[in-house]
């Protein structure tokens, strides 16, 4: 039984049920047939000891079948090419369903099976069959695990694709955005549209929670605000911000879930950016110009302009509540949105008088520092490959988007 017990893969486990047996109870052959639904299956293990003759030997089929019938065990008593022979067709049965016939066969022993033995072999037969469905049943998992996997493969395609994949070159502007689910699948979300009237729409999301359910809000959030930003004129981010929550309220509440979101309009003839924060992260807003130009010439760095006026997350009151707010962007200016998948990875800090290193959350200052400190022009995938670097582990879905006036 530990022999038996040694494997959970089924097609290891079958052949090594068969090859202890018939080695244990000295069988000249042996073999295993699986059923089921009370037939039994094609295929074979066989089993066949050194001492016997190689000819083309058979169980008899009846004798199977009558097992399976009456599960009980059948025994018969015959002559062979080669001598007298004695064949036993035992069903292994595990909670009253068949799953297997082990059939033996002894040719020309004079030791023949006592009842003893036969009923030895039933026992082995019942811890066999115990055996064997746990492999059945470890097998079944192993495929289901597969399919979801495969499942949602599919699904992580498909939500990669409802993100934009690229946006026209503007002449003024300059966008950049990243996303890196923590699973498959994951909640947050941006977007990047051009308004007929000219307009410059971008936007960061993050549903509560992870994994499929999240992902589903997620694809119906990009629906919803796709379609409040294409009316045909340009509306206001609040105004967005109101339809989407009246949208979508009653499933978010429903089913224990909120979005926190920004969502911002840009004009680029006018250099006026206006935006509406559910809940979310508070956007950034610097002159990248200034801060290389400083950090060249060794001065203290600016500080970043954190832009506070928000209101609370979709999906909490029937009718969103929150302040809009404005800014004017000139050249140099980077408007900055991320999710708190980025400002809540933990980092390294380095050790101080010879102490140990430590981790903490990165948080809006520490994002902040490693944005003055990238070289040259600012680049989100670079940025983004440095904090993932320093977290081997991803925590949550991971999303940034920044829009800089050329």
């Amino acid at each position: 039984m530990s022999v038996i017990r040694g494997s959970l893969d089924y097609s290891s486990m079958v052949q090594t049920i068969v090859q202890t047996v018939g080695q244990t109870f000295e069988a000249s052959y042996c073999m295993l047939r699986p059923v089921e639904g009370s037939r039994l299956l094609p295929s074979t293990f066989p089993y066949q000891s050194q001492t016997a003759e190689t000819s083309s030997f058979s169980f008899n089929e009846d004798l199977l079948i009558q097992a399976v019938a009456s599960s009980q065990t059948q025994l018969q008593s015959g002559s062979k090419n080669d001598g007298n022979s004695v064949e036993i067709a035992v069903p292994l049965t595990y909670q009253q369903e068949i799953l297997a016939v082990l059939a033996l066969c002894q040719v020309g022993n004079s030791n023949t099976w006592s009842a003893e033995d036969i009923e030895l072999i039933e026992g082995v037969a019942a811890q066999a069959a115990l055996a064997l469905s746990q492999a059945k049943l470890y097998q079944r998992t192993l495929d289901l695990a597969q399919q979801m996997q495969n499942e949602l493969e599919v699904a992580r395609q498909i939500q990669t694709n409802l993100l934009r994949q690229s946006w026209p070159d503007f002449e003024t502007v300059r966008v950049q955005a990243c996303c890196y689910p923590a699973r498959e699948v994951g909640g947050d979300f941006f977007e990047v549209y051009v308004h007929s009237q000219g307009d410059i729409w971008i936007a960061v999301g993050d549903v509560s929670g992870k994994g499929v359910p999240a992902a589903l809000f997620m694809a119906s959030a990009i629906s919803v605000m796709r379609r409040e930003l294409s009316v045909e004129i340009s509306p206001e981010p609040s105004q967005v911000m109101l339809n989407m929550n009246s949208s979508m309220s009653d499933d978010l509440i429903g089913n224990n879930h909120f979005i926190t979101m920004v969502v911002a309009r840009y004009t680029p003839s006018t250099g006026h950016l206006a935006f509406a924060n559910a809940g979310h992260i508070y956007p950034i807003v610097w002159s990248h110009s200034e801060v290389k130009a400083q950090a060249a010439g060794g001065a203290t760095p600016v500080e970043p302009n954190f832009l506070k006026a928000r209101g609370i997350p979709l999906g909490i009151l029937p009718v969103w509540k929150g302040k809009s707010g404005t800014i004017e962007l000139k050249s140099g200016d980077v408007f900055l949105l991320t999710s708190d998948g980025i400002t809540e990875a933990t980092v390294t800090n380095q050790a101080i008088a010879g102490g140990q290193q430590t981790r903490s959350m990165l948080q809006q200052e520490g994002l902040w520092q490693l944005l003055i400190e990238e070289p040259g022009s600012l680049n989100l995938d670079n940025l983004l490959a440095h904090i993932r670097a320093d977290n081997p582990v991803q925590e949550d879905d991971q999303t940034i988007l920044s829009l800089e006036v050329l």
